[in-house]
């Protein structure tokens, strides 16, 4: 058996840029970008496709007490900077009443292509996630990782939501932006792979056929990353507060390391179908944590909140090896 897997922790947040005066979204990312690009490689800031979002990301960080300090200076970083501007910055998934059909695309031509390929698909995008990557530098362990964790996520995406509002309309649902971001190709629930050769052999397809460049464009819940060697988890909704992120983050580390231990007793978890963890990512979204989900071991219908807890529960062990009982309970 492989080495234990690193576990270290890194964070992407997208932000609104907002006008204090109007409290609308402001699209402003280019003039970031033109008079501050020192100050941009410093911090990893990167523009996204509409030019309101602006998207940082922590460090590689080794322990999730590093994790929380980097991301409170991420956040601290790009709201003074905002405010050097006359703007400020929000963290929520979606902004309660400004127009999609109003917010120019970012003049790149990654992000041009992104529009002529996805049309109205990307033009509809103004949503803001977090993405959370956990190091795995064993690729079969990343992918059987992606297989099992996929059941968990729905819980997560509960605890994360943040985006209730849209065009100035209550959705009735917590996360809103799970649904927008739900109408692009190759989204949501992850696709059960067995092997790094099966993942490869997917990729390769895409690939030569012309339909993805590179693995970049899988936009699942969960995916081994192209490029880093990492579990990328990018289920979740922003979080408004910092130490709601940092539990999330040390759920999802916990998450792997409960996995690698079962790994080194020969003992595995159940992986689920789609269709029927598609069933509890609709409730998450729809209901938040304040809803029930399909306890699918025991096809029992429980509140969300319970499930949560017996999540919490089952990676006791793990949380207190990790040493974050601080962040999470």
């Amino acid at each position: 058996m492989s080495a234990r897997p690193s576990l270290t922790i890194g964070i992407e947040e997208e932000y609104q840029i907002i006008d204090p005066e109007t409290r609308q979204l402001r699209s402003f990312i280019t003039q970031f970008l033109d008079n501050d690009k020192v100050v941009m490689v410093e911090r990893e800031l990167k523009p996204e496709l509409h030019q309101s979002m602006v998207e940082l990301g922590t460090p590689v960080c080794y322990t999730l007490d590093h994790t929380k300090d980097e991301l409170t200076k991420q956040r601290a970083f790009i709201s003074g900077l905002a405010q050097q501007k006359g703007l400020e910055i929000a963290a929520a998934a979606t902004h309660p009443f400004s127009r999609w059909q109003d917010q120019p695309v970012t003049p790149l031509p990654r992000y041009q292509g992104v529009l002529e390929e996805m049309q109205v698909l990307a033009q509809r995008l103004l949503i803001f996630g977090m993405h959370v990557h956990i190091g795995i530098e064993d690729r079969a362990f990343a992918i059987d990782a992606m297989n099992v964790v996929r059941y968990m996520l729905p819980h997560i995406l509960a605890l994360s939501s943040s985006s209730p509002f849209w065009l100035g309309r209550k959705t009735g649902l917590k996360s809103y932006r799970a649904t927008v971001f739900g109408d692009f190709p190759r989204s949501g629930t992850a696709e059960i792979c067995r092997t790094v050769a099966d993942w490869d052999n997917m990729i390769g397809t895409l690939v030569r056929s012309g339909c993805i460049p590179d693995g970049s464009k899988i936009w699942w819940d969960c995916r081994p990353h192209h490029k880093y060697p990492t579990l990328e988890f990018r289920v979740c909704d922003i979080c408004t507060r910092v130490d709601e992120a940092i539990a999330i983050a040390g759920l999802f580390q916990a998450l792997v390391l409960w996995l690698w231990n079962l790994r080194r007793k020969n003992i595995t978890f159940r992986v689920y179908r789609t269709e029927l963890i598609d069933e509890n990512r609709w409730r998450a979204g729809r209901y938040g944590i304040d809803g029930k989900m399909i306890d699918f071991g025991k096809s029992q219908e429980v509140p969300t909140r319970q499930l949560v807890r017996e999540l919490i529960e089952m990676l006791g062990d793990e949380i207190a090896e990790l040493g974050i009982e601080k962040h999470i309970k």
